[in-house]
């Protein structure tokens, strides 16, 4: 079951999602819209290693904006800091930023109950496109979780994107072993 407005009103009320900065007109009628943070990063190396720690670099969107190109990987992060302590959240684009060939996640559009985070982005597009810093880029939708809860994502002894950030984050992949 996805939570209404109202449902994530009462549920930010209670402490049991936190969006900061959480402004009302964002709110919809069972989603909240999040926006693009001012940086993006792209990967040094043009082939990854699973095994390996990839570096990458980073990239301030300026003012006039900044065009993603076809064929690259960008990871950007969402202005909004979120938690999420009793339900799961999802992440889908926009449908107006679909429209303009972006995607914003590759693989990674579900978060863990016990998240606290920015949200990183996979971002792709199939055209050249301008994007800005604080456009609206995704929104989240948050799902009622059936049962109790033993393994919340922040309390995991081995959860790799526990620290706050306001940058987007690399694949932390070489930490799992394999």
């Amino acid at each position: 079951m996805i939570l209404s407005d109202i449902r994530i009103l009462e549920s930010i009320e209670r402490g049991s999602i936190v969006i900061e900065p959480f402004r009302e007109e964002c709110l919809g009628t069972n989603s909240y819209d999040v926006h693009l943070g001012r940086y993006l990063a792209v990967y040094r190396n043009h082939i990854l290693d699973a095994r390996e720690h990839n570096v990458i670099d980073e990239i301030t969107i300026p003012v006039e904006g900044y065009v993603i190109q076809p064929n690259t990987l960008y990871l950007g992060v969402t202005e909004e800091y979120t938690e999420t302590h009793a339900h799961v959240p999802f992440l889908e684009g926009k449908s107006s930023v679909g429209r303009l060939g972006i995607d914003i996640h590759a693989t990674a559009g579900k978060g863990d109950v016990g998240f606290c985070n920015t949200w990183t982005l996979e971002i792709s597009c199939v055209h050249p496109v301008r994007i800005y810093a604080g456009m609206p880029i995704g929104q989240l939708i948050y799902f009622m979780v059936e049962g109790e809860i033993q393994n919340y994502y922040n309390k995991k002894h081995n959860a790799k994107y526990t620290k706050r950030t306001l940058k987007p984050v690399e694949s932390m992949m070489w930490k799992n072993k394999f």
